[in-house]
């Protein structure tokens, strides 16, 4: 059995534009001090920074964020979503996907919906057994399903079709 050790880095993301990754040993040499509710002050570098958050969703680990008067919209990205990422799990973050592809090899071991059924967002559609673990296959958008491609019991290949929404 091969062994996957995480790499203990951080993506920020600012204003969509901007990556920066910040190991867990950058973050420790922060000179972070908070001085109020959601105001912390920040020495880095010699330089010193006003930051206060101005809202948060920690599920979504999204937040905006004021640095010396200016308003940045950020995200967070975590060791984890990297590691999801190079498995082939991620979305690309698009609400027009049409079609559903297996992320990696697999068995199909049960199919949740039937064709011409109304889904929504999130609501599971299929679980794919890969690597003795059960995956959970969900809407990436609300729509209807157009064509179910694959069977239950049916092994699958990386990338191969799934499911298509009209």
């Amino acid at each position: 059995m091969r062994t996957i050790f995480m790499e203990k880095t951080h993506t920020i993301k600012v204003n969509g534009n901007f990556d920066f990754q910040l190991s867990e040993e950058d973050i420790v040499e922060l000179d972070i001090l908070k001085i109020g509710k959601n105001t912390f002050h920040i020495l880095k570098n010699d330089t010193s920074f006003k930051v206060e958050i101005i809202t948060k969703d920690f599920n979504k680990r999204l937040y905006t964020v004021k640095v010396d008067g200016k308003e940045y919209q950020t995200s967070i990205g975590t060791p984890l979503d990297e590691l999801i990422k190079k498995m082939g799990f991620a979305s690309n973050g698009s609400k027009n996907i049409n079609s559903i592809s297996a992320p990696m090899p697999g068995l199909i071991l049960e199919i949740s919906v039937e064709e011409g059924e109304e889904v929504e967002e999130d609501q599971p559609l299929l679980v794919l057994e890969a690597m003795k673990m059960e995956n959970i296959i969900t809407s990436p958008r609300s729509g209807v399903v157009k064509k179910i491609t694959a069977k239950q019991g049916e092994a699958v290949d990386k990338k191969q079709l799934l499911i298509e929404f009209q």
